[in-house]
């Protein structure tokens, strides 16, 4: 059932310093656009309270009258200048009503959130990006940024895995970047169509056939956890050491300010102190199932 369009509402009379962090400000919405049979990209106004966001941190979007939800950026820092991007796989009730949004409802957001990829600091080394799924979206901004910057870096590498090519995120945007020439693309799915001609298998596979210096690589992993797993084992077998492996963690993100204790794994909290962690940071907690 198609859930009611927002509310407008005015934007709250008093000063953006006065708000509880929990409050949202009110955001309208620009563009949509359907990215799969259950993923869309929503693109909103940003609001003037909220700063600029750096790759890999998250907003909280909250539909009036049904609740709240994390959701990556997907957009590079001012890409688009007042507007920010989210994609958002349709998987309860918030997201449902998300990914039904129209141009002009009006959305609460909050943020941005979180650690960052280290785009900046990493300058001069091979990098890595290993993408399963949805987590390509948190990791387009990085892949933006290193390209913006491409003769700060050396070798430059992408392996992105989704479940089947109807899946496949940002199609247009994948090829662009399979035809630039310093940039390693490798794509695969789990289960093929008629239609696909590609790598079948899951995205740690495409490990081997990329071409890196371990000794200075840096890596940015992205996905369901049991993937970043092995993608972390894949890496490390072939000499990349743990301290320049980071990976993305979306556990029970609910407050987003480290004060519901929700998202709390071992002594770091999710929102607070990630969602981008360093592995040799994370590791003994992350390798814990059900932790």
């Amino acid at each position: 059932m198609e859930p009611s369009p927002p509310v407008a509402l005015d934007k709250p009379h008093v000063s953006p310093q006065s708000l509880s962090p929990l409050v949202p400000h009110w955001s309208t919405v620009r563009r949509v656009r359907r990215e799969t049979h259950d993923t869309w990209t929503i693109w909103l106004e940003r609001p003037e309270a909220c700063g600029d966001h750096r790759p890999g941190q998250f907003n909280m979007l909250y539909v009036p009258g049904i609740g709240e939800v994390p959701i990556s950026i997907c957009s590079a820092t001012r890409e688009a200048k007042t507007l920010i991007g989210h994609t958002i796989r349709r998987v309860g009730a918030v997201t449902a009503a998300l990914t039904a949004v129209r141009r002009g409802d009006v959305l609460g957001l909050r943020g941005p959130y979180g650690s960052s990829w280290p785009v900046q600091e990493i300058e001069g080394a091979d990098v890595v990006v290993i993408a399963g799924g949805l987590g390509l979206a948190p990791l387009r901004p990085a892949i933006v940024e290193l390209l913006k910057r491409r003769n700060r870096y050396g070798a430059l590498a992408l392996l992105y895995g989704a479940r089947t090519p109807a899946d496949l995120l940002y199609p247009a945007e994948l090829g662009r970047w399979r035809s630039l020439i310093d940039f390693q693309l490798l794509v695969t799915v789990d289960h093929a169509d008629r239609s696909w001609h590609g790598h079948v298998g899951v995205v740690t596979t495409l490990v081997p056939g990329i071409s890196f210096n371990p000794a200075s690589t840096a890596a940015f992993i992205c996905g369901p956890e049991i993937m970043m797993r092995f993608a972390v084992r894949a890496l490390m077998e072939r000499g990349v050491a743990a301290e320049r492996i980071y990976i993305s963690m979306e556990r029970n993100l609910q407050c987003a300010v480290g004060f519901c204790g929700h998202c709390q794994l071992g002594p770091k909290f999710i929102c607070a102190d990630g969602p981008v962690f360093r592995y040799d940071e994370i590791a003994p907690y992350f390798v814990v199932r059900e932790l």
